[in-house]
């Protein structure tokens, strides 16, 4: 999943000469909270509901964007990952991303498009079912054969490791019963820990 099937591509901007009370007006006009300074099609910055928190009592408000924004950025290229977008707006704190291409703004991505990505990854607003197993000798393929087998559909699998050590794997499936498979994983070693249909 790459970041441009994700990133906004019709990004409100501002120019440098441009005042924080622009700025302000424009990210109310436009619900956003991410604003990217740009000359031309060139990220000369950013500026953000928080970075302009200090700038707004009235004498403040006149101050050109150029003395306030945030120089240099964290940016992504349109050709990266979510993941990456994800780990680098975990890292640095922040809640999004300007989307560079040679030095070009070519788009935006936030936390709510990357949790959107994961979400439409995981299928949680897909009718779903999901299997919790420990697969017997740490043996996933085993399992997955079985649910290949029954006709199964797999979303997505997630895996967590328990107190005691276990490797647990969330497999969602596209709907369907799961009691008789849990019984044939079950029969095969395959400790099932919970299932939701």
């Amino acid at each position: 999943m790459k970041v441009k099937n994700w990133m906004i591509r019709e990004v409100i901007t501002i120019t440098p000469e441009k005042t924080v009370e622009d700025a302000l007006q424009l990210m109310k006009m436009h619900s956003i909270r991410h604003l990217p300074v740009v000359e031309g099609d060139q990220l000369k910055g950013l500026v953000t509901e928080s970075s302009l928190r200090p700038y707004l009592s009235p004498e403040h408000q006149k101050l050109p964007i150029r003395e306030v924004m945030i120089l240099n950025p964290i940016v992504i290229d349109p050709e990266s990952s979510i993941d990456e977008a994800a780990s680098l707006i975990y890292r640095y704190k922040i809640g999004g991303l300007p989307v560079v291409s040679q030095g070009k703004l070519v788009g935006i991505i936030t936390v709510t498009d990357i949790l959107e990505a994961f979400i439409e990854l995981m299928g949680l607003l897909k009718a779903s079912s999901r299997l919790d197993v420990v697969p017997a000798e740490d043996n996933l393929d085993a399992v997955l054969e079985e649910i290949k087998r029954s006709g199964g559909k797999i979303i997505s699998i997630g895996m967590d490791i328990t107190l005691e050590g276990e490797k647990v794997y969330f497999i969602r499936l596209e709907k369907m019963p799961l009691e008789g498979l849990a019984s044939r994983l079950e029969a095969q070693g395959h400790k099932v820990t919970s299932i939701i249909e």
